[in-house]
């Protein structure tokens, strides 16, 4: 697992804690043991994606997606070929009603990445078919550096957090500076608290353009 190359300078001081090297030795253990999703070469494409000087918008996800060949470094997103999962289903549904966006015939978001999107979850490797099998194991210090090298940008970011797990990450931020998007979370189990009608891409976009950046282009091109 190899932290690229723009973001080293931020995190490099995190991957020499003892905290890291006992996750490292327990992903390793798990990976002889067990098959472990996304693949250790996709483990950090949040980063590799989304170069720390491009971090324009920072969506923080949970989980790594835990069936085959779904999760590949990025939250809510799939590889090509994989059904849409049920909380990007919701987000397409409400991209459509907030900017009118046409639902795609995939979920993969590395368009979004490559236009400054930070789609980092908050814990980076998952034990296949057992969701939050990798949690309290030392990614989620990691990942709040992460949060924390993005909230220490000169220039504005928007962070948007969906759902109360991502809301506990707000005390990080300083929303003096930037500027936080809130709901309810996307999945199926929220969706209709508070995520629906929403309208987070085109708030995402005004802050952009507010800030004096480019706004996000979010169609999904179809495969």
């Amino acid at each position: 697992m190899h932290i690229p190359e723009s973001w080293q300078p931020y995190l490099e001081a995190e991957t020499q804690k003892p905290y890291f090297t006992k996750l490292q030795e327990f992903v390793a253990a798990e990976r002889a043991q067990y098959e472990v999703f996304p693949p250790d070469d996709d483990v950090f494409n949040a980063l590799r994606f989304t170069p720390y000087e491009n971090a324009n918008v920072f969506l923080l996800g949970q989980d790594p997606y835990h069936d085959n060949n779904q999760a590949h470094g990025l939250c809510f997103s799939v590889r090509p070929g994989i059904p849409t999962p049920p909380s990007l289903v919701n987000m397409y549904k409400e991209l459509k009603d907030d900017l009118g966006c046409k639902i795609p015939n995939n979920g993969y978001l590395v368009s979004w990445a490559a236009q400054g999107i930070l789609m980092l979850n908050a814990v980076l490797t998952v034990r296949a078919h057992m969701p939050n099998s990798h949690k309290g194991k030392g990614w989620e210090t990691f990942t709040d550096a992460v949060l924390k090298a993005v909230n220490d940008k000169a220039e504005p970011v928007v962070f948007v957090l969906w759902g109360g797990y991502a809301q506990k990450k707000l005390p990080l931020i300083d929303t003096t500076r930037h500027t936080v998007i809130q709901s309810a979370h996307p999945s199926p189990l929220s969706a209709r608290n508070g995520f629906f009608g929403s309208k987070p891409f085109s708030k995402i976009n005004a802050a952009l353009e507010a800030a004096g950046k480019s706004p996000i282009d979010w169609q999904i091109p179809d495969l």
